[in-house]
């Protein structure tokens, strides 16, 4: 009896040790995470297929030198562009990012053929040829069958390209309900109320197929606004998309990765977006201050929003800012640093072509600074 005691007693005490080791070792590994230098930098970049490799050689060695660790490439889902220019970028030690435009595809000369495709108002109107805000809105419905399957063909044309670290997803929501607050002088806009030509999507699918679920049609609902089963709809509707392609692109074994609006409460409100409920495995959160006349340590406050809500699940947070409103590299190093201080992986520029010389030389520094 005594031995079969004392060999218990010895077996807990190993496994409160090692219980203990793995806790040390795991706040080494914590540590060491925030003291080696994987605090990264990246920047949104558009392709010009009229500029030659050397000249984004000499484009991409300027980022590397200035910091940055990665690029998100917008080829206008054109996979052979990006098959030219993920090895020039790689060379110079940079990281490429398959960026693309998914729910809202202007110009798309497939979807062009299919009008029937395309995301209506409230007010009727279809946004193939009725634009709410500005000519390059044209948003395809995420709920319709073949729009989506479109969709997701095009994640899956940019996945199959060797040596990208992820498909990134922008406008992966739809259309503004509310614009940012600093946006509304430039439309000439009040909108304290969900106007009709600003509410999407009552096409007759939409609309079909919510009332399979709900047994009602939104179209006759005294307030859409507070019709939360209808606005759960469209939220749903967008993270289906998204997990179809998170499948899709983990098939090619590569990532997948979205810019979004600042944090997800606000997120849903202005856009129907809810991303902190989707699968997926980083998150570029576009939190550009300017566009809601808020001050730079906003920076730090939508960045923690979006980290806190993020936490029961293992997704990466990548700050996204918007260079025009710095005026002064001292003013971009405080945001790198409100962002790192509330949780973000990294800091992501938009755009490559705005970063001056002054803002490489702040990057390189501060990233040396975190070391």
């Amino acid at each position: 009896m005594k031995t079969r005691h004392l060999l218990f007693a010895t077996l807990l005490l190993t496994v409160v040790a090692c219980n203990q080791m793995e806790r040390i070792q795991q706040n080494l590994s914590d540590a060491s995470a925030s003291t080696d230098g994987s605090f990264k930098f990246g920047t949104w970049i558009t392709s010009n297929k009229n500029k030659a490799d050397a000249e984004y050689t000499a484009e991409f060695k300027r980022y590397k030198e200035g910091g940055i660790d990665e690029v998100l490439i917008n080829t206008s889902t054109d996979a052979k562009e990006l098959e030219r220019l993920v090895p020039l970028a790689a060379k110079e030690g940079l990281k490429v990012h398959a960026w693309m435009w998914a729910v809202n595809r202007p110009g798309d000369t497939v979807a062009q053929k299919h009008p029937e495709w395309y995301m209506v108002s409230r007010d009727g109107k279809s946004c193939f040829d009725t634009r709410p805000y500005v000519n390059y809105y044209q948003w395809l419905c995420p709920t319709r069958t073949e729009s989506r399957n479109h969709i997701l063909s095009l994640v899956e044309k940019m996945a199959k390209v060797e040596g990208i670290e992820s498909v990134h997803l922008d406008y992966i929501r739809f259309p503004d309900i509310f614009l940012p607050i600093g946006l509304l002088p430039k439309y000439d806009l009040k909108q304290d109320t969900e106007m009709a030509e600003f509410d999407f999507c009552y096409c007759e699918v939409c609309i079909s197929e919510f009332e399979k679920i709900h047994h009602k049609n939104p179209l006759e609902s005294e307030n859409t606004a507070i019709d939360m089963e209808w606005k759960n709809f469209r939220l749903n509707a967008i993270r289906n998309l998204v997990n179809e392609a998170y499948d899709i692109v983990h098939k090619h074994n590569k990532k997948l990765t979205a810019a979004v609006f600042p944090y997800p409460e606000m997120a849903d409100h202005m856009v129907r977006q809810r991303w902190d409920k989707w699968n997926i495995d980083e998150v570029y959160p576009m939190i550009y201050h300017g566009f809601y006349n808020e001050e730079i340590d906003w920076i730090g406050y939508a960045t923690k929003q979006g980290v806190t809500d993020l936490e029961p699940k293992n997704v990466g947070l990548n700050t996204g800012v918007f260079l025009p409103p710095f005026t002064s590299a001292e003013e971009l190093k405080e945001a790198i640093h409100y962002a790192k201080d509330n949780g973000a992986k990294g800091v992501t520029f938009f755009d490559g072509p705005q970063l001056t010389d002054a803002y490489l030389q702040t990057i390189r520094e501060t990233k040396e600074s975190f070391k």
